[in-house]
């Protein structure tokens, strides 16, 4: 459902040159990260019908950015193309960007393309962000979809700068969440 989800992602499509090595690309990816490190460290939420997922990490979570692109090796076959070196300079650089303040960090919301628009992110979205605002704790995400900027500030995220492309890269909207008071 992921590989499906951001097939048309903007970052995705820079990253992985050709519709058939984005699909093996994506897969690699997801799976490494699903079993390497938010299953094990993170928190994984998917819809009863499995048509979308949401990918958080907490607070506590140490962050280990080169154990964690080192973890995602097997998905380095997949990146060859003219856009190779960009495409790591891009996450790099976002990598570098995230924030140092204690926060949930909302890594993928993914949404099977024939069900995107009918309320599946926003229901995951909800349902973790009440939890978020009851520990009383900020949250932040990146954004590669310019068209998801509205979904994401419906729910309290502001857009905090955007990270400009650069030699054909994409930008990605990083954005902030501070918690809200829950209504009595």
């Amino acid at each position: 459902m992921l590989v499906g989800a951001f097939e048309d992602d903007p970052v995705s499509r820079f990253m992985f040159a050709g519709a058939q090595r984005r699909r093996l690309g994506l897969h690699s990816f997801f799976t490494s990260q699903l079993r390497r490190q938010y299953l094990p460290h993170g928190h994984v939420y998917v819809t009863e019908d499995l048509s979308g997922a949401a990918l958080w990490a907490p607070p506590d979570r140490e962050r280990q950015a080169v154990a964690e692109l080192l973890q995602l090796l097997p998905t380095a076959p997949f990146l060859t193309s003219p856009h190779t070196i960009g495409a790591l300079r891009l996450i790099l650089k976002v990598e570098n960007l995230h924030p140092k303040e204690r926060h949930w960090y909302l890594f993928t919301l993914g949404t099977a393309p024939e069900r995107q628009g009918k309320g599946v992110g926003s229901a995951l979205l909800r349902s973790m962000l009440a939890r978020v605002d009851e520990a009383g704790e900020p949250a932040y995400l990146e954004s590669s979809k310019e068209r998801n900027l509205s979904l994401y500030s419906r729910f309290g995220f502001e857009v905090i700068d955007q990270v400009p492309s650069k030699r054909g890269s994409p930008p990605i909207w990083r954005m902030w969440r501070e918690p809200r008071v829950p209504q009595i």
